[in-house]
């Protein structure tokens, strides 16, 4: 059976990107707070940059804002990003931008909304209640979801780069664990999310204006794509974050630009250019 990464997988290989366009109508950006014109200013994005886009990502917000017809918009967003990908012949993967995190029937709720009424690929989670609280969206085998782990915000290292010791979690003694016995809490996160991604539908949130994260966490989850906020705008570098956190096999990493994209005189021009420089830091690295 097919899963979210193996069809992320083929996508890539069609467009030959990395690159995630995030679709983020915020307000300013929209002729009139409406929810028919945060419609109209995706689907504007969609149709410019389909062609080099691995994948769309809606950020949930910015649509919730505007109650029923925000939904209502966020649906049609998410359709016409099905419909660019038949224009195209190959299938673009829409990642929800939600951030939820919650358990039992209530995760369940949030699960069957993204996945079957909203049409979402995948879906971002907090995974701070722990595994139970994602459980309801694994169970949509086809589907994929990715974990905060180490955010792009200034105040992530208020909780994230906490010390664990992962020594009394795994009730391992020092003698016997081969790798540093205390970590930061999101690296603890990576390695669990390596661990239960045995369904090959789990990814990370790990965001480019942290390099050092981004190292430490391809080291402890080497399989697994991360999903990278914050180049560009929030000062990320490109070369960096991909020298600090690409596979081995070159992939692994969806590159997600919004606003740089979005704000541009001209959408499809400005995706081109950030594809092709993808494209180029990645022949360098090789080389």
């Amino acid at each position: 059976m097919e899963t979210f990464f193996s069809f992320l997988s083929k996508r890539v290989d069609d467009c030959s990107s990395l690159l995630c366009v995030g679709l983020d109508p915020h307000p300013a950006d929209l002729p009139a707070p409406t929810a028919d014109a945060a419609r109209t200013f995706c689907l504007r994005l969609i149709n410019a940059t389909g062609r080099y886009a691995a994948a769309f990502k809606p950020n949930a917000a910015f649509f919730e804002l505007y109650g029923p017809d925000g939904w209502s918009a966020l649906k049609d967003v998410i359709a016409a990003v099905q419909e660019e990908s038949n224009r195209l012949g190959s299938m673009i993967p829409v990642i929800l931008d939600a951030k939820r995190g919650d358990i039992a029937s209530t995760a369940e709720a949030y699960a069957k909304s993204a996945f079957e009424h909203l049409g979402a690929h995948a879906i971002t989670l907090n995974p701070y209640l722990g595994k139970d609280s994602i459980d309801p969206f694994l169970a949509y085998k086809e589907k994929g979801a990715f974990l905060l782990c180490k955010t792009s915000n200034p105040g992530a290292s208020d909780l994230q780069d906490l010390t664990v010791d992962r020594g009394a979690l795994t009730e391992e003694s020092p003698s016997t664990v081969h790798r540093p016995r205390s970590i930061p809490l999101y690296e603890h996160i990576a390695h669990l999310a390596q661990s239960w991604n045995t369904g090959n539908n789990i990814g990370l949130v790990v965001g480019a204006t942290q390099p050092e994260a981004l190292t430490r966490v391809r080291s402890a989850a080497p399989d697994l794509w991360f999903l990278v906020p914050g180049v560009g705008t929030q000062g990320g570098d490109l070369e960096t974050a991909l020298r600090s956190g690409l596979r081995a096999d070159g992939r692994g990493m969806l590159i997600n630009v919004s606003r740089g994209i979005a704000r541009s005189a001209d959408p499809a021009k400005a995706a081109a250019q950030m594809r092709d420089e993808i494209i180029n830091v990645k022949y360098a690295l090789k080389h």
